[in-house]
Order: structure tokens, then sequence, then C-alpha cells
């Protein structure tokens, strides 16, 4: 049996080849994320469980495996894979959505938090304050009482639900976004939900937890900016794909509204002209909202019982594509 990382953000994965090596497989850990196709192939076209990252997993890679029973994304989202190549592979793509769902929480309301209250230009007036003896609050007014405002969160999965959950308390009025989710779920959660355009419109502060889907890529845009109050504030830390940072700039600009705060990015990292680093109100963290300490250590032991379970061709707890099965030879496990 055979285990190839393409790629990983880890210091290193020796205890990962421990445990491997323990269970008799064979295992491999490269870093290809910019590598060209052949070197892919090259590392992953015998194993029997790749492991990725930000690779691309394309249709001219898969087409090369021989082996291959399971592909586990490290993380939530699968955008960088082909899942109608798997699917035609035969292959199920097993992602891990449950090892950070209160860290992107909390960083989300952390980001909210941060705009509202003005907390990274307070830094800046402080020193200027200082430097001048005397105080002038100009570049953090205004700001506004939480309770009262207005939430909107686009997406109520399970990292949008607890975002709601944790802040029920505060005294927001909620606007909820989220045509997938199910009315039992919605009576679960006492929750009704409403459209996009009454989120951008009405909304003080937004929060966008969906998938990157053709439906939800650039929701951030032109048209949805300009429906928002100019006081009001936009988070991302689901996938840079949802936002159209150009447009989101000249939003910043502009003025159309007060200020965003952003942690995924469409090329990450980001490259040195990305234009919302021009933009003083602008909040940028680096693809962090996932990271504890605790959730670097769950993801990793995720992993590796999904690797057991493809191994002994069990399906993976969480698949993304519509390949329900786990092939060992020629037997097909379900």
């Amino acid at each position: 049996m055979k285990v190839v990382v393409t790629d990983y953000i880890e210091p290193d994965l020796h205890w990962e080849a421990g445990k491997l090596a323990e269970m008799g497989v064979e295992f491999a850990a490269h870093q290809l994320k910019f590598a060209p196709l052949e070197d892919l192939v090259a590392a992953t076209r015998d194993a029997d469980v790749v492991v990725v990252n930000m690779v691309r997993i394309t249709r001219p890679l898969v087409e090369t495996w021989t082996r291959c029973r399971t592909v586990i994304r490290h993380g939530v989202g699968y955008d960088n894979v082909d899942l109608k190549a798997l699917d035609d592979a035969g292959i199920p793509l097993c992602y891990i959505p449950d090892y950070c769902t209160e860290e992107v929480a909390e960083q989300a309301i952390a980001l909210l938090f941060a705009c509202a209250r003005r907390i990274v230009s307070s830094r800046k007036v402080l020193e200027e304050s200082s430097a001048s003896g005397i105080w002038d609050f100009k570049d953090t007014i205004p700001v506004f009482r939480m309770a009262g405002r207005t939430l909107g969160i686009v997406g109520c999965g399970r990292i949008g639900s607890r975002v709601y959950e944790k802040l029920k308390s505060f005294g927001f009025r909620f606007l909820i976004c989220d045509p997938y989710l199910s009315e039992e779920r919605k009576q679960e959660l006492g929750i009704n939900t409403v459209d996009k355009e009454t989120v951008f419109r009405e909304a003080d502060l937004i929060t966008i937890h969906t998938p990157l889907t053709a439906e939800t890529h650039h929701i951030v845009n032109r048209e949805t900016l300009a429906l928002m109050k100019p006081t009001a504030y936009v988070v991302n830390t689901a996938r840079g794909g949802m936002v159209d940072s150009d447009a989101l700039a000249e939003a910043l600009e502009k003025k159309i509204i007060a200020g965003a705060a952003i942690d995924v990015y469409e090329t990450e990292p980001p490259r040195p002209d990305y234009p919302l680093f021009a933009q003083r109100n602008a909040i940028l963290t680096p693809h962090l909202a996932w990271y504890s300490e605790d959730a670097g250590t769950r993801i990793r032991e995720i992993i590796l019982l999904e690797i057991e379970r493809a191994l002994k061709g069990i399906p993976p707890r969480y698949i993304a594509n519509s390949v329900k099965s786990v092939r060992i030879g020629n037997e097909v496990r379900r």
C-alpha cells in the first residue's frame, strides 16, 4: 500500500510517516504545489491514497493513476480538485469539513468586531495623538453600538451557523441567506432566510460562509456592493473567489462601503499588486482563519483515520463528489 502527499503546510510529516510505517504502508511526502504535470504524475501514479492541500488535481493527472482508491483534501474546500474527473475514474474525494469550524467562526467574529470597532486604525490614531500631544479621533469614527445592528450571514452551514449561535446574545438583528438550508435545520436554529439582495441591502455587517461554486463565485461584486449601506462592512473567511477584489477595492476607494476584512484570496499568497493592499479601510489576514494548535493537530489525526479507512476499503466520512464506494483491486466496497 502506498500513500502520497502532494503538498503540505505542516513543518514536517514525521508523525504521519511513523504511524504509517507501523501499519506497513509506504509513505512519500512532496512539496509539488507549483510543479509541472510530469512531476505530479511521477509522484502519484502508483499511489493507493493521494493527500492534497493546494495542488490542482486535474483530469490529465487523474487519468495517469493506476491504483488510486481515494483522494483526501487537506481542508474544507475542494475547488482545486476536478470532481468530474474523479467521478469518471470512480475515485471518491474525501474532505475534512469538521476540524476548524470553531476557529473560522471565531476569526469571522473577530474580523467583524475589528471592522465595526475600528481596531486596526485605532493604533494609528493612538501613535499620531501621542506624537502631537492632542487626541484626534477622526480616523476612528463613526463607530456604532453593535447591539441593534443588522448582521448578514451568507451561508449558514457548519461555520455560518456557529457564527449565528455565538453572536445570538449580542443583540444583533440577523439576516441569513442560504437557499439550501432545510426547513428542519431552519426550525432547529430558529431562523428564517432571505435572499442575498436583502442581505446586501439591509445588513450593517456581512460575513460570507458558502462553498465556492459557479453560483457563489464573486458573490461580492459591483452590483451587490452597490446595494450596501455606506456604513456597512463585509468579511470573507470562506474562499477568495467569493469576492471580486477589484470591485471591492473600488467600493472602498469611493466609500461605497465603510470597510472590509479578508482572510482568503483568489491567488495565494496574493501578488504584491493585490488591489486591497492600497486600501486603508481593508483588514487583511493571511488565510489563517482555520488555524489553531488544536485544529492543526486535529486535521492530521482525521486524515490518518481517513487513510486507514481507505486502505481497509471503507468509504470516507465526508465525500464531495458522487462516488460513494472505495475500490480494492476488482472489489468495490460501499
